[in-house]
């Protein structure tokens, strides 16, 4: 996927990388292009100064993001998914949000609070985890349980406690450290806390109910969504993986350790890697692109075809993590040294392939 991506942009990526995760958030390089090139800003409609790029030309950028490190490409991904909300917005408090250059989202999906809902405003409380962006975000979206001043839960058409999803500036949220895995260092995925924070009521938002702009897409199924955005993300990194894992073992077996049998075998297991990886994202796009052209023919998409979106979305997951374990006892100790590339891209996918959306195949 570089041919999305210029030569300039990814030897920029490339420098920064081991410093990022040094830094255990994105370089400020890394920043600058992103805010230069509006990639926190993928989803947002052109009547809010979004590029207005369709879902199919966002899947393949963050793929190749994705394949140039990983966790510039989760980062891009989750804080511009996180954008994808402004079409649900109410349209004022778009606009204000997104007129500034460096807006960035960043949010959770877990249940993590309660707001209780008076006559003029809410008033919010709670923890959220796992907010990858978080030491630059602008923005934070929340999803809280509603409360009356009585405390009693609000209850929906089901009889179930009423969800809602807010919004939170960053001068109302404090960062709370705590993200400190093996992988994706660099996203800086802490968490955040509200502590009786005052939210006017046009700061709620319901996703896939009433859309508030005219761009395509976002009547498309959140689930899918968020499963379609992850998955490039894994086959990225397991693009890159592959790239790293010949020249390494080269590198071991120009000491000639290996007979010319063995060479012939893991260039075998190699090449049919490779051809696995795209067979799994030939699979994806395809049934991708079938959900997208009926969504924009008939303006919903059978649930036949969602299936498929899902199914080919983990199944892309897995395979490009699988296809690493598989390769990486070839790679040596080096590729088990925590400051080389290759053990980044290792951890990365590993940790990424932890999301409970691609935990089952």
């Amino acid at each position: 996927m570089k041919e999305m991506l210029d030569k300039i942009t990814i030897a920029t990526i490339h420098q920064y990388a081991a410093e990022s995760e040094q830094l255990q958030t994105l370089h400020p390089a890394w920043l600058e292009m992103a805010w230069e090139k509006g990639w926190f800003k993928l989803f947002v409609p052109e009547v809010y100064g979004g590029p207005g790029k369709t879902l199919p030309e966002i899947l393949k950028l963050e793929e190749a993001i994705a394949a140039a490190d990983g966790s510039l490409g989760w980062t891009v991904t989750l804080c511009s998914g996180a954008g994808w909300f402004a079409g649900f917005l109410d349209p004022e408090l778009a606009h204000t949000l997104f007129a500034d250059p460096k807006v960035c989202f960043a949010g959770s999906g877990e249940i993590g609070g309660t707001a209780t809902r008076y006559e003029d405003h809410y008033l919010v409380n709670g923890t959220w985890r796992y907010a990858s962006g978080a030491l630059h975000a602008t923005v934070f979206t929340a999803n809280c349980t509603l409360l009356l001043p009585d405390g009693t839960p609000v209850l929906d058409d089901a009889g179930q406690p009423e969800v809602v999803s807010f919004i939170l500036r960053k001068e109302e949220v404090n960062i709370i450290p705590g993200w400190s895995y093996v992988g994706m260092v660099a996203t800086g995925s802490h968490a955040f806390e509200a502590i009786q924070v005052k939210v006017p009521l046009n700061r709620t938002f319901r996703i896939n109910e009433e859309i508030r702009v005219s761009s395509p897409g976002f009547d498309y199924p959140f689930l899918q969504l968020a499963e379609t955005t992850l998955a490039v993300n894994s086959a990225g990194m397991g693009q890159h993986f592959l790239a790293l894992v010949e020249a390494t073992f080269r590198k071991r077996s120009g000491q000639k350790k290996y007979t010319p049998e063995q060479v012939l075998a893991f260039e075998a297991l190699l090449e049919n890697s490779v051809q696995s990886l795209q067979h799994a994202r030939t699979a994806f796009y395809t049934a991708f692109e079938d959900s997208w052209e009926t969504l924009l023919a008939q303006q919903e998409i059978p649930a036949v075809l969602l299936e498929k979106v899902s199914a080919t979305s983990r199944q892309l997951a897995h395979t490009a993590r699988e296809l690493c374990d598989t390769l990486y006892p070839y790679c040596g100790l080096e590729a088990a040294r925590k400051e080389t590339e290759i053990n980044r891209v290792w951890r990365d996918i590993h940790t990424a392939s932890q999301h409970a959306l691609l935990t089952f195949a």
